[in-house]
């Protein structure tokens, strides 16, 4: 089965993120694949490169990121919720007159036609979080 992900909550303020997460390395290890792990509202603080959780603590963005990479995950934050966040990749620092950026490896910044051509590609869309 194909799966896409959506994520709408940040990885410290809910358990929303934690288990989209658990989830995708069940479906992986079941040997399902995952088309595109989509984040929406606050789900884009996800994708910051700039958080630093304590060192006896999970490192969310990092579990993303890492298995992104393990399984050639397509990681995709919505460009308008990133913008009111704060969330940039080069492109859009650039393009918004910002001095830095600081999106995490493995994710990409896209637009909502994203998650409905996900929709449209997999057999599920499975949502986590309000």
């Amino acid at each position: 089965m194909k799966f896409t992900i959506q994520i709408n909550e940040g990885p410290y303020t809910h358990q929303a993120s934690d288990t989209a997460y658990n989830f995708a390395t069940a479906a992986l290890a079941a040997g399902h694949e995952i088309y595109r792990v989509f984040f929406y509202h606050d789900g884009v603080n996800n994708a910051t490169r700039l958080s630093t959780p304590p060192q006896d603590d999970r490192n969310v963005i990092n579990r993303w990121s890492d298995l992104a990479a393990k399984h050639n995950l397509d990681l995709v934050v919505c460009v308008a919720a990133a913008q009111r966040r704060g969330i940039a990749d080069a492109d859009e620092a650039k393009r918004n007159g910002k001095n830095a950026d600081n999106i995490a490896p493995g994710f990409r910044i896209s637009g909502l036609g994203q998650l409905i051509e996900g929709g449209i590609q997999s057999d599920r869309l499975v949502v986590f979080g309000d």
